[in-house]
């Protein structure tokens, strides 16, 4: 059982307890069976038991108050005192119930993913995602396309080997241009974000406890596809964990939004759920670099910030001069914690198809109440839950796999693309 203290559940049990039937219409389009009435039993036995509490404590005031009035008139209060002590005795009872009764509750909505958005098409699984957009042409080779292991490793720059006796598959060492040119890839994404679109750099530890993981709905779900330290430590499986619980049980100033922040990390997956799929190279890793872009916006800016966000993370890609495809993801295969999602899919040459480089999300308020994180209008009562969105842009490792194989030679060669060349020394070639 996770510890959820300090933290509000993400599903507004109001609107459970007024449209039962559409939370679980909303939940049906992802596949869950309905759950409103189990929910809103525990509910109603929690709340029955903190109203015999409430009732309990008035009643204990007013016997202590009538104890004094006894006391002062000279009288002993014998029953009275009785039935105070009583009364304490049930009243522990009746917390230790509450306490209980809201945790069961608590634990049962840990478990249940967003709702997602009204536009977001039907769909079961991956087959029912809808392509949005393309750019770019995948190029015409006029020779048998390598992949981008074969390509690293004719380079002397990628070897697998050295990586599996230090760590085991599913890693990597990159060395001389490919390790530049990989770091070239992160410092252009990050000058990117910082100069044209507004967004801040942030450096984060990549190392965080399981309220953080909680928060942005990680935990419980996904617990087996992350590395736990026996300290109580978790490794970050994306800077989105670090960079939205930075606004973790804050009230923000209306003023101070939008937030929009980026940061490099390494990020660290067990892939628990992935035996098997994609072992060659580099493109299902248990460590890899990623640039992440997470936004704190107003409720009614969530919308227009998603397609901004996917504009941004477009741009890297575009910049890059690397065709990809815009793809909205059906209620099948849209992730836990998000309402929303488009993904980005980079042309590999080699495998002659789209694979995922970027995903963009827009959660709502449901990373928010599991943070508590809310904003302030100036001037009026109360507080609302901020939206948070979080994005790549880009997976670096992926990025560079794209690179290697859009940009080959028929040498084995790779070119490198103009962007990148300032952060090469002006290298404008790797290889013969």
């Amino acid at each position: 059982m996770f510890c959820l203290q300090g933290f509000l559940i993400m599903h507004d049990l109001k609107v459970i307890r007024d449209t039962p039937a559409a939370f679980d219409a909303a939940l049906a389009r992802r596949g869950i069976a309905p759950v409103a009435d189990a929910l809103l039993a525990l509910d109603q036995q929690r709340r029955a038991a903190q109203t015999a509490l409430n009732d309990m404590q008035a009643r204990r005031n007013e016997v202590s108050r009538a104890i004094g009035d006894i006391r002062k008139a000279g009288g002993t209060a014998e029953a009275e005192t009785q039935e105070v002590a009583a009364l304490k005795a049930r009243m522990s009872e009746t917390e230790d119930e509450v306490r209980r009764l809201g945790e069961a509750l608590d634990q049962q909505l840990l478990t249940l993913p967003n709702r997602v958005d009204d536009t977001v098409p039907d769909g079961s699984d991956e087959t029912a995602n809808v392509e949005v957009r393309r750019w770019g042409t995948p190029r015409a080779f006029d020779f048998a396309v390598r992949d981008h292991v074969d390509l690293g490793q004719g380079l002397d720059g990628m070897d697998f080997e050295a990586a599996a006796r230090l760590s085991g598959a599913r890693f990597v060492v990159l060395k001389g241009a490919l390790a530049r040119l990989e770091r070239a890839l992160a410092q252009y994404m990050l000058d990117l974000h910082i100069t044209e679109h507004a967004y801040t750099e942030v450096q984060t530890p990549a190392l965080v406890r399981e309220p953080a993981l909680l928060g942005t709905g990680q935990l419980p779900k996904f617990a087996e596809d992350l590395f736990r330290l026996e300290q109580g430590y978790y490794l970050i499986p994306t800077a989105e964990v670090t960079l939205t619980n930075l606004v973790n049980g804050q009230i923000l100033p209306l003023s101070a939004l939008p937030l929009r922040m980026t940061a490099l990390t390494q990020c660290f997956r067990a892939e628990a759920g992935a035996a098997g799929r994609d072992t060659r190279g580099m493109i299902r890793q248990h460590q890899f670099e990623k640039v992440e872009m997470v936004s704190i916006v107003a409720p009614e800016d969530s919308d227009a910030e998603l397609e901004r966000m996917t504009g941004c993370a477009e741009a890297v890609l575009q910049g890059l001069g690397l065709p990809y495809r815009v793809v909205a993801l059906c209620s099948g295969d849209i992730g836990f914690s998000a309402r929303k999602t488009y993904d980005l899919e980079v042309w590999l040459p080699a495998q002659g198809c789209y694979r995922e480089i970027s995903s963009c999300s827009n959660t709502g308020d449901f990373q928010a109440r599991r943070m508590n994180a809310r904003f302030k209008v100036e001037g009026e009562k109360g507080t609302r839950f901020v939206h948070t969105l979080n994005g790549s842009g880009l997976a670096v490792g992926r990025t560079l796999v794209a690179v290697l194989e859009n940009y080959q030679n028929a040498d084995g060669s790779v070119s490198v693309p103009p962007v990148l060349r300032p952060y090469m020394g002006g290298l404008e070639r790797i290889g013969s």
